[in-house]
């Protein structure tokens, strides 16, 4: 036996839980859930499983979710059957004998009356029985979806019999179960046009029934139609109301399209005038919109008068107000403002433009008129955001071209100013007088200040978008337009006289006076004009678009995108076809500049001119700025260095800069070249090879004071018309050039002990003068120069070999065969070579070298 081992126990393979026969539970809940209520009881008998799942209250939930007690607030029509029913209860027991209730597993849903049974009741939960049954009380009910769909159904049930009867009765005998009123009645018909649905299936016959109940529901809504339209007529508010209300129960719609509503609206005679005539509001002068004021008074009176009434005699969730505006909006304000803007196009873009900023905000008032109304009751149910809607949908049609033809336009306007001043600017070499601006201040910085204050003024000035006076057309937009364009006339620095408005003009040659000019002004090759005029045209086109700023959706993307476009359009135009082509332009022409072929020293009049177009440019710059951060920063992010105005505005200053630094180069082209003239013609013969008998100035030679005072002058002109970092490059080129020119100029010279303090003179004057500046890497090259200068008053010759030799004495600045070539500008140099170079090199050349 110890050869056989014991078998493990087999386990048997549990079955499902939950189920119902041969099916899973859920499979019957499916089932059960799209059987008619006559088939549940038969599908119940099967099992006491099954009709254990026929009590399951989700199967119920359904049921009773669709007929929408809760939601319609239908439960009064409930209690008022079921007092009816009560009463007739009553009434048959006090006249026949006690009938009983039969309790089961398979369904409980009301007590049976077996004095008069129904044939039509077979087969259903209410069933007819045997006469004579003893009658027990029903047991009480929990409340569940099953029980209150039990009640509900129980109810309503015996009123599908009045279904059957002829189709002119069926309102009265339905209308005997309710209180008599027409609301009661309409609620009634709801209620059975619910219980009669495809979700319930309370009979077998329910289609049928719902289709007789269907013409029945449009009867008595006709009915209630005749009676509006009678209160209407009348005057009586009350009457419309309770017509209304019980319409729309009676269908309940709840999306607005309801055949009473529209029937109200279609006869309002606001649809039917004629006598508006929107070319009114062009005249000769161009936009005046005195006849649209008119026009939207009606409509808004309209709104006020019908809309308000609306609101208090029908329902909210009928929004019969919106609707009504909606229709305004688009048959009536609409035709007026296509009909306006089709002439105005014909007349001018510019125009069309106008106009239709104008007409969008004279019916932007239709949503204050329109929350007034709603006003008319506290659960109207009306938001701003839906009035407002009412305008947007309106204007939608208009969108598109409206933002195209703005970038369009504002893109011809600048064109044509920008092509208009390049027409005005000078092309022919004339001898005129030069009016510097804002070089000529005393405190240039302060004058910009000021400008800058009057043109942020300018921008705080209110745009009219809505025209009314004909005298002020072409403005921005009428009357702020022309306080705008005043303003900007004000701003003109060549208007500024001194004396007069608290201008100046004065000149800066100490001698003349006034310095002749032989070659075109490079100060007019940009102006404040321009710039003023190019930014008032965008600001017109932006304050237009702002209208629409708040537009949602796709047309709300397009406008703040027509906003941004409209400023980089402005900086292009700006840019490139005035301001850098001014700077090119300028850079070039004073690239000609020959300062042999102009009389005077001091000034270098291109140069001059440059600084001030500098100052004009740097005074463009701010304007941008403060256009910018008054009108542009409330639309985008200015710290998103990846938004297009950000990238676009940079590129503009960054192309400012360039023209500066270009022109500031061939700038110093121009002066030091001013200066190498002033040293070489101004430099007498023997200046630092005087007579022995004549006595010793210690000062300055007039060349060097000259040259000194051309390069203090222009080096103040340029403070405050560009950035230090700018200024210091300026001052650091000017430096290396004027020691360039300076040695080159001594190695020109004969130079004896007596001018060799001459020479430290001009040198000390000179480092004086780059001290000033207060550049340190130029300070110390002229620090060595000026020591360079003590080579030419060392008397003795070995010492003066010693100095040479001394290459820590100039810092490294200079090599010893570079002080030799100096040195060979003594005018003694023959009688010390020999002495200087044995002293330098140990050697004689004459003695040591032999020429094979």
């Amino acid at each position: 036996m110890h050869k056989f081992k014991t078998l493990e126990p087999v386990r048997l393979q549990s079955l499902p839980k939950n189920i119902v026969g041969c099916l899973p539970s859920d499979l019957h809940l499916l089932v059960l859930h799209h059987l008619p209520i006559p088939d549940i009881p038969a599908y119940a008998r099967c099992s006491r499983a099954t009709a254990a799942l026929s009590h399951t209250d989700s199967l119920w939930r359904t049921r009773w979710s669709a007929l929408a007690i809760d939601k319609h607030n239908l439960s009064t029509v409930l209690d008022d059957i079921e007092s009816f029913q009560k009463g007739q209860v009553a009434a048959s027991k006090a006249a026949t004998p006690a009938t009983i209730s039969v309790d089961d597993d398979f369904g409980d849903f009301a007590t049976v009356d077996v004095v008069q049974p129904r044939a039509d009741e077979l087969g259903d939960f209410i069933g007819a029985f045997d006469a004579f049954v003893a009658v027990s009380p029903p047991p009480a009910l929990k409340d569940t979806f099953r029980s209150r769909y039990i009640r509900a159904h129980t109810l309503l049930k015996p009123l599908l019999r009045h279904l059957s009867v002829s189709p002119h009765l069926i309102l009265s005998e339905l209308a005997s179960h309710v209180p008599p009123s027409i609301r009661a009645q309409a609620k009634l018909l709801h209620l059975l046009s619910l219980f009669l649905s495809p979700i319930i299936k309370p009979v077998k016959r329910y289609d049928g029934l719902a289709l007789v109940l269907r013409a029945t529901m449009d009867r008595f809504d006709a009915n209630l139609l005749a009676a509006f339209d009678m209160a209407d007529g009348k005057g009586d508010e009350q009457g419309m109301r309770e017509a209304a209300e019980s319409s729309w129960d009676l269908r309940n719609y709840g999306d607005g399209d309801w055949e009473m509503g529209k029937v109200w609206a279609e006869k309002r005679e606001i649809f039917y005038q004629h006598g508006w005539k929107p070319l009114d509001n062009i005249t000769k002068e161009g936009l005046e919109f005195t006849p649209m004021d008119e026009f939207m008074n009606q409509i808004l009176g309209a709104i006020s008068d019908h809309g308000a009434r609306a609101v208090r005699i029908f329902p909210p969730g009928a929004q019969v107000l919106i609707a009504f505006a909606d229709r305004l909006a688009i048959e009536v304000v609409g035709e007026y403002i296509t009909a306006l803007l089709e002439r105005a196009r014909e007349v001018s873009t510019e125009m069309v433009l106008k106009a239709s900023a104008a007409c969008f905000r004279e019916s932007w008032k239709m949503v204050d008129a329109v929350m007034s109304a709603a006003g008319q009751r506290l659960d109207s149910g009306v938001t701003k955001t839906q009035a407002e809607d009412i305008v947007y949908r309106m204007f939608e049609v208009n969108m598109d071209e409206y933002l195209d033809e703005e970038v369009d336009c504002l893109k011809q306007i600048c064109d044509t100013i920008c092509k208009n001043w390049d027409k005005q600017v000078p092309t022919t070499t004339t001898t005129r007088d030069s009016t510097t601006r804002f070089l000529s201040s005393h405190n240039a910085a302060q004058e910009k200040r000021n400008v800058l204050t009057s043109f942020t003024n300018v921008l705080l000035l209110p745009v009219t978008i809505v025209p009314r006076t004909v005298n002020a057309v072409g403005g921005a937009l009428m009357t702020g337009g022309s306080a705008a364009v005043q303003g900007i006339a004000m701003l003109n620095p060549q208007r500024w006289v001194y004396g007069g408005t608290g201008g100046y003009e004065k000149s800066l040659l100490k001698d003349e006076g006034k310095f002749k000019l032989e070659m075109n002004q490079l100060d007019l090759l940009l102006s404040l004009d321009v710039a003023l005029e190019l930014i008032h045209a965008d600001r017109e086109a932006l304050k237009r678009v702002e209208t629409f700023v708040g537009y949602p959706g796709h047309y709300g993307h397009r406008v703040r995108d027509t906003v941004e476009e409209l400023f980089i359009l402005l900086l292009q135009i700006l840019g490139e076809g005035h301001v850098m082509k001014g700077f090119d332009l300028a850079t070039e022409r004073m690239r000609e500049y020959e300062p042999a072929e102009h009389g005077g020293t001091t000034d270098v009049a291109p140069l001059v001119q440059f600084f001030e177009l500098v100052h004009i440019g740097d005074m463009i710059q701010s304007m941008v700025q403060v256009y910018f951060d008054k009108e542009l920063a409330p639309h985008i992010d200015k710290t998103d260095f990846l938004n297009a105005v950000v990238r676009e505005k940079k590129r503009f200053e960054n192309a400012l800069d360039e023209c500066v630094a270009g022109g500031l180069n061939a700038g110093t082209d121009v002066l030091m070249n001013q200066v190498e003239h002033i040293i070489l013609t101004l430099t007498e013969p023997r200046e630092y090879y005087p007579p022995e008998d004549t006595p010793l100035e210690l000062g300055p030679t007039k060349a060097c004071r000259e040259a000194i005072g051309c390069l203090e002058t222009h080096c103040k002109l340029l403070k405050g018309s560009t950035s230090q970092e700018v200024l210091e490059v300026f001052y650091q080129e000017i430096g290396i050039r004027l020691i360039a020119i300076l040695q080159k100029h001594i190695k020109r010279q004969i130079i004896s002990l007596n001018g060799g303090f001459q020479v430290i003179a001009d040198l000390n004057t000179y480092h004086n003068f780059i001290s000033s500046l207060k550049v340190p890497s130029i300070a110390s090259d002229f620090s060595h120069l000026k020591m360079l200068g003590h080579v030419y008053v060392v008397e003795d010759a070995k010492d003066l070999a010693q100095i040479v030799r001394d290459v820590t004495r100039y810092g490294g600045a200079y090599r010893p065969e570079d002080i030799y070539e100096f040195v060979q500008r003594r005018s003694d140099w023959k009688k010390i070579e020999k002495t200087v170079d044995k002293t330098m090199y140990n050697l004689s050349f004459r003695e040591d070298c032999v020429i094979c």
